[in-house]
């Protein structure tokens, strides 16, 4: 079986929003909450989905060379190492904080407020 037609179209949406130039973080939230949103949902809670959001981010090689925040990039990470064995070996996931749940509940307390690496390099007060 394929992951279904939803998760490849969040998928999308989520590589949209990370190979801008400049990343909107509310825009990269909002699109990572809806996709943990449908895998944790009855419809969305199947081992190709997780399977599928699991490849995306354990093999996408991109992603990691962004300038993100530690919590966002730890959160993507951590979407692509164990997400796979949701349904197969629930508890593996689970002992990794890596369910549906465990994984939207570190999503929703992402904060977007704060500035990437190089921004906080570029914003600080330059020593003379």
């Amino acid at each position: 079986m394929k992951p279904d037609q939803k998760i490849n179209e969040m998928l999308k949406a989520v590589s949209a929003t990370l190979s801008a130039s400049r990343i909107d973080l509310v825009m990269l939230k909002a699109s990572i909450l809806s996709l943990l949103e449908y895998l944790a949902s009855p419809e969305g809670r199947t081992h190709e989905n997780c399977k599928a959001v699991d490849s995306f981010f354990g093999l996408d090689d991109s992603w990691p060379e962004k300038d993100l925040p530690d919590d966002f990039h730890d959160l993507l990470a951590d979407m692509g190492s164990v997400l796979h064995d949701t349904v197969s070996a629930p508890e593996i996931a689970e002992n990794f904080d890596s369910t549906p749940e465990q994984l939207l509940e570190r999503a929703r307390r992402l904060n977007t407020e704060q500035l990437t690496p190089r921004y906080r390099r570029e914003a600080a007060p330059q020593r003379e």
